[in-house]
């Protein structure tokens, strides 16, 4: 006997895996340069130069058996202290090494910090749109996640929603800003008002709630916007960080938790998180990954393509009558469907090669996400398709 639920998550994708892998499907059939594939968020911007000086000159002038053996379990030393000193010198914050749990980029993190809180009965939220995957997460390690329906006038927070769903079951609240899919970025009066929120729950029910911060976009803003750092606005917050977009190294699972130093019981809760780790197996994250990170901690990929492609698909669509979320950071942009039915809509998409991910599993049905992070050529060509499409609804 084996289990039935990793069984359906093993023979069933993700709506963003199945158009991928349909994507190449379809371009070993009619060309790579026919399809307009916009269902991954795989950054097409190369690793910033630091990245592959650092490969080099670790690979040349590192003992090997100390460059490829293991790590401390929560990480290199040398590599967390790297990475506090950044958070604390950017953000004005106190963290120490034994703050910081390397990890497999931010799908272990989020994983990790999950378990690491986790007891039965525990509920967790988020805000829709929202990342699938944070379903997974949490069921898997045994709780329960409630999303806050959406805010579509600005993708902003709905609190209304939000009130009527917290609990004394609930553990701890998952953000992701820039957001995944919206691109929209939590303005500082949002954060302000949730921590807010958080801090009389917390007291009413006579335990902190804790506020996850999921943050692989962080460094992709736009038009010198600033992202919140929600440690200096909640101290029971634990931050899930990502390389993948910000180095352009998603293939190399590379990332951290940061658990506050001012949060309740902080160690505590850290020996929690190195605990969750070894109970995953996360542990030792890529030696040579880690080694890489120390040396670039400051660098991030040149991100000014992203902000041309957003604007030239942007204009683009909305130039054709597409009602468009103007994103502020990440890659993605979010498009209203031209019918109720998104997954309907992105069939009839497919028919013009057009690949564009269905709202729903993000929990917000009649919309669909567009990752931009692609060649430029491919936006451009994909202009008169985008161009049939709308014509079928008029």
């Amino acid at each position: 006997m084996i289990s039935n639920e990793m069984v359906k998550l093993g023979t069933k994708r993700s709506v963003i895996r199945e158009l991928f892998e349909y994507g190449k499907k379809r371009a070993t059939e009619i060309g790579a340069e026919n399809v307009y594939d916009f269902s991954l968020g795989n950054p097409n911007v190369p690793a910033p130069e630091c990245v592959k000086q650092a490969i080099l000159e670790l690979v040349n002038d590192s003992d090997p058996t100390l460059l490829h053996g293991y790590t401390s379990a929560p990480g290199d030393l040398e590599t967390r202290t790297a990475i506090s000193d950044y958070i604390n010198e950017r953000f004005n914050t106190s963290l120490t090494p034994n703050h910081i749990y390397m990890t497999v980029g931010a799908a272990a993190s989020l994983c990790i910090s999950i378990k690491a809180l986790t007891v039965p009965g525990d509920e967790f939220i988020t805000f829709a749109p929202f990342f699938p995957e944070y379903t997974v997460f949490t069921n898997v390690m045994g709780a329960e996640l409630k999303v806050v329906s959406v805010n579509t006038e600005n993708f902003q927070i709905n609190f209304e929603s939000f009130k009527q769903l917290l609990s004394p079951q609930t553990k701890g609240i998952i953000i992701n800003s820039p957001n995944n899919p919206s691109g929209v970025v939590y303005s500082e009066e949002t954060i302000k008002e949730l921590t807010t929120i958080l801090k009389e729950k917390s007291e009413e029910y006579g335990h902190p709630i804790y506020l996850i911060s999921d943050e692989p976009y962080r460094e992709l803003v736009y038009n010198g916007l600033k992202v919140p750092y929600l440690m200096n606005y909640y101290k029971n917050t634990l931050v899930c960080y990502s390389y993948s977009k910000s180095l352009s190294l998603p293939g190399e699972r590379i990332g951290y938790v940061a658990v506050s130093d001012q949060m309740e019981n902080s160690s505590e809760v850290y020996a929690a998180i190195c605990g969750a780790g070894r109970a995953l197996g996360y542990v030792c994250a890529p030696s040579l990954f880690q080694k890489v990170i120390a040396k670039c901690v400051k660098a991030t990929s040149d991100i000014s393509t992203y902000e041309e492609h957003r604007d030239i698909i942007y204009n683009g669509l909305t130039k054709l009558g597409y009602n468009c979320i103007k994103p502020d950071g990440a890659f993605y942009l979010f498009v209203k469907a031209l019918e109720e039915d998104a997954n309907a809509f992105c069939e009839k998409a497919k028919k013009h090669e057009l690949l564009l991910v269905p709202g729903d599993d993000f929990g917000c049905p009649g919309y669909v996400r567009i990752s931009y992070c692609v060649s430029k050529k491919q936006i451009l060509d994909s202009l008169p398709a985008f161009a049939e499409l709308i014509k079928e609804y008029k």
